[in-house]
């Protein structure tokens, strides 16, 4: 693929040659990503592999439905992160660049139970369309928002026990750990809806996992 330093793998059966069941994108860099608009930029710094000490998987795809709820991306997650290290010795850190599906829906709903608390002082911050435009309001809204999200990661669980948010449910089952909450990683429209544009770094220690 170019440039040289993102690489894509998939997983393929036999009876379906031509069409993966699932597929992942890695980008290599020297550090670890905390915008996607960043990552994704044509305007990126292009790194030479042999230079890069990080892999980040910043989108998982399953592409077959009939499949769905069948844990490919754990096998290839880590099967990705023992090849890359074979292939670029350098290679230290493997992470994945994350949305966080459910956290406005939580805060929206903590909001409910609490007409003072911290959950209603951030929807107050964010319900102006192009919040995140604005310095003032961004500042405010940093401190509150990032404090509910390690919060949500913390405390939010299913009645089973097992994260309310499916992504970290998903990453956490395979044996990462949270690594860092970034403010404002997507900037996108649905990144701005769904979690106020906080995304997350889970990391992959091949030595535990």
């Amino acid at each position: 693929m170019q440039p040289a330093n993102r690489r894509c793998f998939a997983f393929f059966h036999l009876s379906m040659p031509d069409d993966p069941l699932i597929f992942v994108e890695v980008a290599l860099s020297r550090e670890i990503p905390s915008s996607i608009q960043g990552l994704l930029s044509e305007e990126r710094e292009i790194l030479s592999p042999d230079k890069a000490t990080t892999a980040t998987f910043y989108s998982i795809s399953n592409c077959q439905t009939g499949l769905r709820g069948v844990s490919f991306g754990n096998f290839l997650i880590k099967q990705v992160a023992e090849d890359l290290a074979h292939e670029i010795p350098d290679l230290k850190t493997f992470v994945t660049l994350s949305p966080v599906p459910g956290l406005m829906r939580w805060v929206k709903s903590e909001a409910e139970k609490d007409a003072e608390g911290r959950a209603a002082q951030a929807l107050s911050l964010t319900e102006t369309e192009g919040w995140h435009l604005d310095e003032d309001l961004t500042t405010k809204a940093s401190p509150l928002l990032k404090g509910l999200a390690a919060e949500y990661f913390l405390t939010a669980k299913r009645s089973d026990g097992q994260p309310l948010d499916p992504v970290a449910r998903f990453h956490l089952g395979n044996g990462a750990m949270l690594r860092q909450i970034n403010w404002l990683g997507d900037v996108s429209p649905k990144g701005i809806s769904q979690s106020a544009g906080i995304m997350v770094n889970y990391l992959y220690d091949l030595g535990d996992v």
